[in-house]
């Protein structure tokens, strides 16, 4: 009897999975270490940003024994605990100063075609959450995790504009333009420094 060969089981799954809708990005992995009664404990803890690059913007961290395996956990947190945020026009609606722990970040809105001028876990965030023009200063803390924390809480302060202003700027009135206008700010090369973060 001629053999008859088996369905590839790994190739029907992979052409029947939907793509999804977000994007997922590693921020860090870190080892870390607890000290318990046997010794040290050594794990890893991975820190993942996940967005649709439309409004919807999460982060998750997640340990484990293994890198894959605390990226998986850290990325099923980070899809649980998604956040929507006003965007207009490309960037967001209102200037935002956020404190949190030993980070300050500073979010302004920017004119379109500045692009993101941010750095670090800023821009990861930016990008992912679909904000195309910003402005971004960072203080303090270096840390990866706490700067994303200082972000998600700077987005969560966003408030969207009313509905009218938002429907006039579309129709590109002249006075919708001004009051637009009023809104971002224009910078330089000179006024950026290396790590791409606004100076001052």
């Amino acid at each position: 009897m001629p053999k008859t060969s088996k369905p590839d089981r790994r190739k029907n799954s992979r052409s029947t999975r939907e793509p999804s809708e977000f994007e997922e990005a590693t921020l860090s992995v870190d080892r870390v270490t607890r000290v318990v009664a046997g010794g040290r404990r050594m794990r890893f803890r991975a820190v993942v940003v996940v967005g649709n690059k439309k409004g919807k913007i999460g982060i998750g961290t997640g340990k484990a024994n293994e890198v894959r395996t605390a990226v998986e956990k850290a990325t099923a947190v980070a899809k649980r605990s998604m956040i929507r945020i006003p965007i207009v026009n490309g960037t967001i609606p209102h200037e935002v100063n956020v404190k949190f722990k030993a980070a300050r970040i500073r979010l302004v809105p920017a004119a379109p075609g500045t692009g993101v001028i941010a750095g670090g876990a800023v821009r990861v965030l930016m990008e992912h959450a679909g904000v195309k023009n910003v402005l971004s200063k960072r203080y303090g803390s270096t840390n990866k995790l706490v700067n994303a924390q200082a972000v998600m809480k700077g987005l969560l302060m966003l408030r969207g504009t009313p509905k009218d202003d938002v429907q006039e700027v579309k129709a590109g009135s002249e006075e919708a333009g001004d009051a637009s206008q009023m809104k971002v700010k224009e910078v330089s090369k000179k006024d950026i420094d290396r790590e791409g973060n606004l100076k001052g």
